[in-house]
């Protein structure tokens, strides 16, 4: 079985994950992905994939954004500690194999059973799509089957949510190998279990909702967006006592000041602290917090030939590794 190359000597386990280019990180991404994924390049030999193709499945009209978008998305990555020479780092597009790997593999599942897919299902419930769904959204999980494949990953950092996408993946694999032989190892979900984080009007934080903070925010960027806040509504008053644990900035002590979470939750229900005094000095703290990810950022963003050299390894690694699966795919089918 081709292996491909190991970024990460390390160890001999591959993880393939990726992130769909929207422009800058929020503190959501970070606590739900970012964070993990450098603590798992310490383990495992890991992939990490700007998925811009995957963008096109229900937002066509920001196609123009894509390769700004994809920029930005690289600076939050180096800037947030992701290590190009630990891991690759690279563009879906640019590797030209993921497209062929997705028309062999679609040519192995039924329509009915990509419309069975519950996440699929609520996507068209959540988007309100009605009759207006493209084939490729239809066939947006036999892509993110190409892409995780192509790099023969022994396992994918996932959401419970997305479990329904990797079992499709997994199923796919068992298909392809029990026809034309064993050439891809079956994935197996490394399961990530992080609480809803939420946004400034206290839901989850999400730029379709416009209540995120960005992980590269300058100081006075996360001061302004911090100060309207939500906090406890029944708190009208600041001798009023709170309730810190519906509380949104409450949440955003226990993740970036937990040294503070206890002094915190004690003077929000006494009334001691009033939620403007509260919000300042969490900015003050996640201002410090972020720091280091804002100078690193920096270094890259005022160095754009340093940046464009990362971006060109990163695809010529990748694409290194997807030219080896293809030859052993096109070996196995007797095509190509």
């Amino acid at each position: 079985m081709n292996q491909g190359t190991s970024s990460n000597p390390g160890s001999g386990k591959i993880i393939l994950s990726g992130m769909r280019p929207t422009g800058r990180l929020h503190w959501g991404n970070y606590t739900g992905a970012l964070e993990n994924w450098n603590r798992l390049q310490g383990d495992y030999s890991c992939h990490f994939m700007v998925a811009d193709w995957h963008v096109l499945t229900t937002a066509l009209d920001k196609v123009p954004e894509i390769r700004e978008n994809s920029r930005q998305m690289y600076l939050d990555w180096l800037g947030a500690g992701l290590d190009p020479e630990k891991s690759i780092l690279f563009i879906q597009s640019e590797i030209k194999e993921h497209a062929e790997l997705y028309l062999l593999l679609s040519m192995m599942i039924s329509m009915g059973r990509l419309e069975r897919n519950p996440t699929f299902k609520e996507q068209i419930r959540d988007l309100n799509l009605g009759n207006e769904i493209s084939y490729g959204h239809l066939g947006y999980p036999v892509l993110q089957a190409a892409d995780i494949l192509m790099y023969q990953a022994h396992a994918v950092p996932v959401g419970e949510d997305q479990l329904p996408h990797l079992e499709l993946t997994r199923e796919m694999a068992r298909r392809f190998n029990r026809i034309f032989g064993d050439v891809f190892p079956e994935p197996e979900p490394l399961v990530t279990k992080f609480a809803r984080f939420p946004g400034t009007d206290g839901k989850r934080m999400s730029k379709s909702l416009g209540n995120t903070i960005e992980i590269s925010a300058s100081p006075e960027e996360i001061r302004k967006k911090i100060k309207p806040a939500f906090t406890d509504p029944a708190r009208l008053r600041k001798t009023d006592p709170g309730n810190p644990e519906i509380c949104a900035v409450y949440t955003w002590y226990q993740k970036f000041m937990p040294e503070e979470v206890e002094e915190t939750a004690r003077e929000c229900r006494t009334a001691a602290r009033g939620c403007v005094d509260c919000k300042m000095k969490l900015a003050d703290g996640v201002i410090e917090h972020f720091a280091p990810l804002r100078e690193r950022r920096a270094e890259f963003e005022n160095n754009p030939t340093r940046l464009d050299e990362i971006i060109r390894a990163g695809c010529e690694r990748a694409g290194a590794v997807a030219a080896r699966t293809m030859a052993a795919v096109h070996d196995a089918m007797g095509i190509g």
